[in-house]
C-alpha cells in the first residue's frame, strides 16, 4: 500500500523499532481521533470557538505523531483562527478536511500494522 497521509519513517523513529509501542500509539490515536471528530462538530454547532481552537491545538499534536504534517499545518491555523474567532465560514471546512484525512490516516494504519 502506497502512504499518503501517515510518515512510516517518522512513526517506526517515534516508537523506536518497538512493534508493540507502534500498535499502542495508533490505538490511542484511533480513540483520540473519535472524540475530537465528535467533539469539533458539537463545538462548532454550540459557536464554541475558542474552545474549538484548543480542540486543534491537541488534534494537531496527535496527527503529528502520525507524521501527518499538512495537516497538522491546516490544524495551527484553524486553531489561530479559532481562538480569535476568525473565519468563522472556514471552520466547517477545516472539520471536514480532519475527519477525512483522518479516516484515511487509519486505513493506512491498520495496513501498517496488519504488515507488522
Amino acid at each position: 500500500m502506497d502512504y499518503k497521509f501517515i510518515n512510516t519513517e517518522y512513526l517506526e523513529m517515534v516508537a523506536g523499532g518497538d512493534n508493540e509501542l507502534l500498535k499502542e500509539l495508533i490505538g490511542m490515536f484511533r480513540d483520540q481521533v473519535a472524540e475530537f471528530n465528535a467533539e469539533m462538530s458539537l463545538l462548532l454547532n454550540e459557536k464554541k470557538y475558542q474552545a474549538l481552537g484548543r480542540l486543534a491545538h491537541k488534534a494537531k499534536s496527535s496527527v503529528a505523531i502520525m507524521g501527518m504534517d499538512s495537516l497538522a499545518n491546516m490544524l495551527k491555523t484553524f486553531e489561530l483562527q479559532a481562538v480569535d474567532g476568525k473565519n468563522p465560514e472556514k471552520y466547517e471546512a477545516y472539520i471536514a478536511r480532519f475527519e477525512s484525512e483522518t479516516l484515511s490516516a487509519l486505513e493506512e494504519l491498520d495496513d501498517l500494522v496488519k504488515n507488522l
